[in-house]
């Protein structure tokens, strides 16, 4: 099965076990394509910025209408910098030059082929070039928050984030903050 947006395959492969015997297996594996993710940091305001916008999944899940995340979006051919940059301007309306890239990592890798490159920038009001929210043309109705790190650490904590990207994201800045207050002391 295969669309505009990912392909469900069915895979059967031999995998050799620790005992040295060769055993058959079956697995179905998603691939809509690798991505990237950013968070934005004003570490003088200690504040982030982060999307909210409706996701299907966790609405027919959890009947959640819109879920806070980090911004992000699929590569494309494009490199996860390039991609970023772009990303960071049409969905929250900034223009940022550089970027900190942090790590790679698998969302849910017994079935999805999905490798996320994370980073984070440092932004500021200055940086602000437009109201963002995404292209209507895709289908993007993305509304901008921008908060202090410690409510985005409580959002984790209580749920109200359950994006697994974005909770990797903000604890490694909660955590890159702490260690910069430390140094400061």
């Amino acid at each position: 099965m295969a669309d505009a947006n990912g392909k469900l395959s069915s895979v059967t492969f031999q995998q050799r076990r620790r005992d040295g015997q060769l055993q058959e297996r079956k697995r179905e594996l998603y691939d809509s394509g690798n991505s990237a993710a950013v968070l934005p940091y004003d570490a003088a305001r200690k504040t982030i910025l982060l999307t909210r916008q409706l996701r299907l999944p966790i609405f027919l899940q959890d009947g959640i209408e819109r879920s806070i995340e980090a911004c992000a979006g699929k590569l494309d051919g494009e490199t996860a910098e390039k991609r970023m940059i772009k990303e960071i301007e049409e969905e929250l309306g900034y223009r940022i030059a550089k970027l900190h890239r942090l790590f790679e990592l698998y969302g849910s890798p017994a079935a999805i082929m999905e490798k996320i490159t994370l980073f984070t920038c440092a932004y500021s009001p200055a940086d602000r070039i437009s109201e963002g929210g995404g292209l209507a043309d895709e289908g993007e109705d993305i509304e901008v928050i921008e908060a202090p790190l410690e409510r985005a650490v409580a959002w984790v904590t209580d749920g109200t984030i359950a994006d697994a990207k974005t909770v990797v994201l903000i604890q490694y800045l909660e955590q890159f903050s702490r260690s910069c207050t430390h140094e400061q002391s």
